[in-house]
């Protein structure tokens, strides 16, 4: 089987640092494979936040995530900081990908690279929603002819 190949976001949208804490490594001493998703969970959270969104409210739509991906690169241990590098891509009517790069800040090595995709949710309704103009628009995206 061949191994999943994820870009490095370009551009670079958003950077923030994340300190590995206890709760996120594993019986091998090291940064546990599911730790990384929630540590991504967390830079999406910091992301969204410096453009004035949160999960539940982005333009008046909330944000699920749809699917993700990661590709580990490197361990990380208890009290590293990681860099995390935001881009977004992959742009339809509904949603994005989100790609994250991570970097060890004392080492400069690759920890791990990951995707996540997010379309926009009507929490009332129940039921996934175009995505907002002036989101799109935020990041010069025209949503009018994407299928």
């Amino acid at each position: 089987m061949a191994r999943l190949q994820l870009p490095l976001p370009d551009p670079i949208l958003f950077n923030t640092r994340i300190t590995v804490r206890i709760g996120d490594i594993n019986y091998g001493a090291h940064l546990a494979n599911d730790a990384v998703l929630s540590l991504a969970h967390e830079a999406r959270l910091q992301f969204l936040k410096s453009l004035g969104y949160s999960e539940m409210d982005t333009e008046g739509l909330g944000i699920i995530m749809t699917d993700a991906a990661i590709c580990y690169k490197s361990q990380a241990f208890h009290g590293d900081t990681l860099s995390f590098s935001i881009g977004l891509t992959d742009f339809n009517r509904y949603g994005c990908d989100i790609l994250y790069q991570v970097n060890d800040d004392n080492t400069g090595k690759e920890v791990a690279r990951l995707k996540t995709g997010i379309v926009f949710f009507d929490y009332p309704q129940q039921k996934v929603a175009r995505m907002p103009e002036a989101f799109s628009r935020r990041f010069g995206i025209d949503t009018g002819d994407m299928s």
